[in-house]
């Protein structure tokens, strides 16, 4: 089995997946215990404090990326915004045992994400499940209550007063996710590997 000689770097070192768009490796960035922000450094690799969460509010399930995608003009052009965000996908994966730690990578079962557009950008959310789950691991989708808590939560977390700059447009389902993260592929494709 080949192995790296040193750590890669979790946006451009590791892949999205033999599986993907449908079942896709994700890195985990932060977790539903995260009172802080972390997030990848682009230039190094290493997790970084990117801030404390603003409110009381914590994420409801595991965060981070799919690898060696990006959000740029094919995102861009689905979402009907001027720009994609310039990051990685970002992904939502439900587990019903407790992961309580970052910095990890796990495969993941596509089932649906957020049309989310932050200061014009789009910014999608996909939704996924821990891959062998006992309880989420065959849902073609999650409870409602579920789904309102992450709609909810990406809704009010950059809320100040007077001032919102996210706004969700649209909730969709797994075929709208799996073309959501080929763009984001061929994006990232364009941005990193030369494809046209």
């Amino acid at each position: 089995m080949p192995h790296s000689a040193f750590r890669p770097h979790p946006w451009h070192g590791l892949s999205p997946g033999p599986d993907a768009p449908r079942t896709v490796t994700a890195y985990i960035e932060i977790t539903p215990f995260s009172v802080i922000k972390y997030e990848v450094d682009k230039a190094s690799g290493f997790l970084k404090v990117d801030r404390p969460q603003r409110f009381s509010a914590l994420p409801p399930t595991l965060y981070g990326f799919v690898p060696q995608t990006y959000c740029d003009r094919r995102i861009a052009a689905l979402a009907g915004t001027p720009r994609g965000d310039g990051d990685p996908l970002d992904i939502c994966v439900v587990s019903e045992r407790p992961i309580d730690r970052a910095d990890i990578i796990l495969r993941a079962r596509v089932i649906g994400g957020f049309l989310m557009v932050d200061d014009d950008e789009a910014d999608d959310k996909i939704v996924a499940v821990l891959e062998g789950d006992p309880v989420y691991g065959e849902a073609a989708a999650l409870p409602p209550a579920l789904m309102a808590r992450l709609r909810h939560y990406f809704e009010t977390y950059k809320l100040e007063p007077g001032k919102n700059p996210v706004r969700i447009d649209a909730v969709y389902d797994a075929e709208r996710a799996y073309e959501v993260i080929r763009a984001a592929m061929a994006d990232y494709s364009a941005a990193f590997n030369g494809a046209p």
